[in-house]
């Protein structure tokens, strides 16, 4: 009867020993810096605040996607982004680039070296996203121009240190990337 109970016992244990296996390999891992949340809103200027913050915390890798791009302030701190060493790639949709100053904001990334691709796939692709260092993910309705700094009514959110969602953005991009073709700047 005391083995009985014994087996039982080390059954149970054993039990509980891999279900706590189980659920720790199931949690996926944190990183060093705790996951937080931001949002801003423009015009009243917390949108582009956060946005200019997301690349300039960059330190590897810059993504993005956007529909419209016309800011001289995004392009100046992404060309910055690329100066200290980080891998920067855009792509943007072609229907919402075609005035004086969309042209304008792709060739001054173009001609400071930073790889634009045009995506022509879709009616429109109305992504806008950054995704920094395979760990922070920047989205929400702000469109990457001077109109959505001053004059929209416009959002942004931003997900620090979570690079699980990181991840499908990631690859979401790749997918937009790989479909779309290399700009080249006009002048």
């Amino acid at each position: 009867m005391i083995q009985s109970i014994a087996a039982r016992c080390l059954r149970a244990q054993s039990k509980a020993v891999l279900l706590a296996v189980a659920l720790a390999l199931s949690v996926p891992a944190v990183s060093a810096e705790a996951a937080t949340v931001q949002v801003g809103f423009s015009p009243e200027g917390s949108a582009r605040t956060l946005v200019l913050s997301v690349i300039d915390s960059a330190k590897n890798e810059i993504r993005m996607l956007g529909y419209s791009f016309t800011s001289p302030d995004i392009a100046r701190a992404l060309i910055a982004a690329k100066r200290r060493g980080v891998d920067v790639q855009i792509v943007l949709d072609e229907s919402g680039n075609r005035d004086r100053a969309s042209v304008a904001a792709m060739n001054l990334v173009v001609n400071a070296g930073i790889p634009l691709r045009i995506d022509r796939a879709y009616k429109i692709q109305h992504d806008k996203v950054i995704v920094a260092d395979r760990q922070t993910v920047q989205t929400g309705s702000f469109n990457y121009t001077s109109s959505a700094e001053r004059a929209n009514s416009e959002n942004a959110l931003v997900i620090w240190n979570y690079p699980q969602i990181a991840v499908p953005y990631l690859q979401h991009w790749r997918s937009r990337w790989d479909q779309s073709t290399p700009y080249q700047s006009r002048y």
